[in-house]
């Protein structure tokens, strides 16, 4: 059978199992666009590149399987280098295809050439410049295959028009030769068995659980371990519903913004099983005091982050979910007699302790009737059906969503961790929404970043995407205002937005979505229950708070762990 190469493009798209992609056309990449409109695939239209990027990282982390984004070249490629750093940085399986001028004006600065393989090639896993059509078939399959394994995360493939225009003969290959890729899945036999014998023996454990958990599918041998060893887990940012918030033995989210019982069991823990997590800086807090007295077993599929910030006492290189089930399989064949659970009391004890005494708090009933962003995100929690999914942007409402939302089930919690991108939330949750149709989506975002990507509402409005958004809007860039008012003595340098420049609601209405403004706590319930309620359109809540909230506890940038500020309500530094 002949195609064309962007016929054959769109083939390998469908022999991949792609059943939607989010783009928008452009010169380089049109011959594509052509033959999608006899695909099975769904296209989203969206209305700026990068928004297609974070869309099909929402997907990826709903479903956990990759999302497809294709643009065109030049300024196109360029837009979304932002989702492929923000990928790379978290582990979401991306799938870009981008345009690119005829392979004979490559290097002619050409009308929108740019090197978009140069300018990706430090924050993909892969790329590849398609020089022929016959090559299309292998390399599509090549980068899902790159994408979705090992550890996962974006590939480009870069596809100059007359390549996309030149005639091939169809094939779809029947196995992928790449020998320099080669992931370890299983962990060391002996390594493993080093790691039961020391958990064994310890006596203030911790599971430090990471992002890598739900990339793996682990979260039910997660469970398993648990159950067996009654050991208790902290769940990072990019871990949350890893674990059950409901569980006893849940310590939430540690770090710079954790609670204190989780921040604080890492740091007097004398083991850390982490298991898929990179000891970032957001959580180690200054590294040379982060859990002095700790020994390390470190699970990572990538041994480029054994040994990378903290040295480990036991580095496995190993898929975390066959891991566990290995490492559950050798504490079975343990000494008779030895049994975890009873050893643990003491060190249990002392973590109810700390959950009774510093739990997160903030002003409840406030005395001049201010909304406060906290009890926002608490009855958003607990007016949601179960199995919501909710999506941040990046900045104080990120943190209030990770501390104040109850997560019980993985692939709930969609964020940009590492990269920290502000404007992730509205097309992250709309990807996260076309992924997982059956469940209700939130977005909690800020008013600095939803000036960022609100144009995408446009996009779910015409494609009846009905996500629901909620706009924490406190006139300020809240986390930099935060910042400034701590240690820069309260010079706020350009961090005031307006709370009514612009008009949210009438903004969201002209984009096509039901718009509902909140100004004090006892309107807040009604209008959740009312978006609740709408499934054929998206709807934005502006939720008026208060400016002078800040995000506690914290851990400020260059203190070690145990120098928690718990903020105004506990009297400060712990």
């Amino acid at each position: 059978m002949r195609l064309t190469g962007a016929q054959a493009l769109i083939k390998s798209l469908e022999m991949q199992g792609t059943e939607v992609v989010f783009g928008l056309p452009g010169g380089a990449i049109l011959p594509v666009y052509d033959p999608l409109i006899d695909s099975p695939i769904r296209h989203i239209l969206v209305r700026h590149e990068q928004g297609a990027g974070h869309m099909a990282e929402g997907y990826a982390q709903a479903t956990n399987r990759p999302g497809v984004a294709i643009v065109t070249s030049g300024p196109a490629a360029t837009n979304i280098v932002t989702p492929l750093a923000n990928a790379y940085m978290d582990s979401v399986p991306i799938v870009v295809i981008t345009g690119q001028v005829a392979t004979t004006s490559i290097g002619t600065d050409a009308f929108q050439e740019a090197d978009t393989t140069g300018i990706t090639m430090s924050i993909t896993k892969h790329n590849w410049l398609v020089k022929d059509a016959s090559e299309i078939p292998r390399i599509i399959a090549e980068a899902f295959h790159v994408a979705t394994t090992g550890r996962p995360g974006p590939v480009l493939v870069d596809l100059p028009k007359d390549v996309s225009n030149q005639m091939m003969d169809w094939y779809w290959p029947t196995s992928i030769d790449l020998p320099g890729y080669r992931p370890t899945i299983k962990g060391h036999p002996r390594s493993v068995a080093a790691a039961a014998k020391m958990i064994k023996q310890a006596r203030r454990p911790i599971l430090y659980v990471g992002g890598g958990v739900i990339r793996s599918k682990a979260t039910e041998a997660l469970g398993a371990l648990v159950a067996k060893t009654n050991i208790p887990v902290v769940t990072t940012l990019m871990a949350r519903g890893a674990f059950p918030d409901d569980h006893p033995l849940c310590l939430g989210m540690p770090g710079m913004h954790g609670n204190y019982t989780a921040i604080t069991s890492m740091q007097k823990s004398d083991l850390l099983i982490t298991l898929g997590a990179r000891f970032d800086d957001r959580v180690t807090g200054k590294v040379s005091g982060f859990a002095p007295e700790a020994k390390i077993i470190h699970v990572d599929i990538d041994p480029a982050e054994l040994g990378k910030v903290r040295k480990a006492d036991i580095p496995i290189v190993g898929d975390v979910r066959l891991v566990i089930e290995d490492l559950i399989e050798a504490l079975d064949k343990g000494e008779a007699g030895e049994q975890v659970q009873e050893d643990l009391s003491a060190w249990i004890a002392q973590i109810r302790e700390w959950q009774d005494k510093f739990p997160l708090r903030y002003e409840k009933d406030p005395t001049d009737g201010t909304l406060k962003p906290q009890f926002v995100v608490e009855t958003l929690s607990s007016l949601a059906p179960p199995g919501t999914i909710l999506a941040s942007g990046v900045g104080q409402h990120q943190m209030w969503g990770s501390q104040y939302w109850r997560f019980n089930d993985p692939n709930t919690w969609i964020n940009s961790g590492g990269l920290g991108t502000m404007g992730f939330a509205i097309p992250g949750a709309i990807g996260a929404k076309v992924g997982r149709p059956d469940k209700m989506v939130w977005a909690v975002d800020g008013d600095g970043c939803f000036q960022m990507t609100a144009q995408e509402l446009v996009t779910a409005a015409s494609e009846r995407i009905p996500v629901k958004i909620a706009l924490l809007n406190n006139a300020y860039l809240g986390m930099v205002r935060q910042w400034q008012e701590m240690f820069y003595d309260e010079r706020y340098s350009e961090v005031y937005l307006s709370p009514d420049l612009p008009d949210y609601v009438k903004w969201a209405e002209a984009m096509g979505c039901v718009a509902l403004r909140v100004e004090s706590p006892e309107e807040v319930a009604p209008a959740i229950e009312k978006a609740n309620e709408i499934n054929d359109r998206p709807v934005v809540v502006e939720f008026r708070t208060d400016s002078r909230e800040k995000v506690f506890p914290m851990v400020a940038s260059g203190a070690t762990n145990d120098q928690v500020d718990l903020g105004p309500l506990f009297g400060g530094d712990l």
